[in-house]
């Protein structure tokens, strides 16, 4: 695929969706990190309902640790892996306390060192939280990025180098929501929905449906 092709695909999914976004409810840096973090192999839409009796109740680093992991887990219990979730987003708010001030870093280093932030979770935030042009690669875009040919890789990080490197720059800052959300409504595991697709005449996928 080449670059013509990468800025017709992205010109579309921007002027179709100009602001796109995360789907996680948040209003603040602290909430956002601690969405994503319980985001793991859950859905946004469970995580938004978990976190909407839980910010009224905690959404700070010193609010969330006074809960403890007994108490954080009656809010998050129905998330998948809450259990190790708790624990991890207890530490983090303890970290956060004792290293940063309460503030939620800025920077991949020092949010990588959180317990349960991997490059995907600090790669979210940095975009989201920060506006900074870093690419966090979900099962969504590793499937649209690979099928449709904009930047295909073998692996994650793969993925992730390549499309910091073939995104149009104009494009970057945005590109990781449009993949994620281009993934999870139109070009879907299962059945691609290459008939309703606004760019199926760019992409280079092989098999597509109708």
């Amino acid at each position: 695929m080449n670059k013509e092709k990468r800025t017709q695909i992205f010109t579309r999914l921007r002027d179709a969706n100009p602001n796109p976004t995360t789907e996680l409810n948040y209003s603040t840096p602290f909430e956002l990190l601690v969405a994503v973090i319980l985001s793991a192999q859950a859905t946004d839409v469970g995580v938004n309902k978990a976190t909407d009796k839980l910010y009224p109740v905690a959404n700070t680093p010193e609010a969330m640790l006074a809960l403890g992991v007994d108490g954080l887990k009656e809010y998050i219990k129905t998330i998948g892996l809450f259990n190790a979730k708790a624990e991890n987003v207890i530490k983090t708010c303890q970290m956060l306390i004792d290293k940063h001030n309460s503030v939620v870093p800025d920077n991949r280093k020092d949010l990588e060192a959180l317990p349960g932030v991997g490059r995907k979770t600090a790669n979210v935030v940095l975009n989201t939280a920060f506006h900074q042009p870093a690419m966090a690669v979900d099962t969504h875009i590793f499937r649209v990025s690979n099928r449709t040919g904009i930047a295909p890789g073998k692996d994650v990080l793969e993925v992730e180098k390549r499309l910091v490197r073939l995104v149009p720059k104009e494009f970057l800052m945005d590109a990781h929501h449009w993949l994620i959300l281009h993934g999870r409504y139109v070009c879907k595991a299962r059945k691609p929905q290459c008939g309703s697709c606004i760019i199926e005449d760019l992409c280079e996928f092989k098999q597509k449906t109708s």
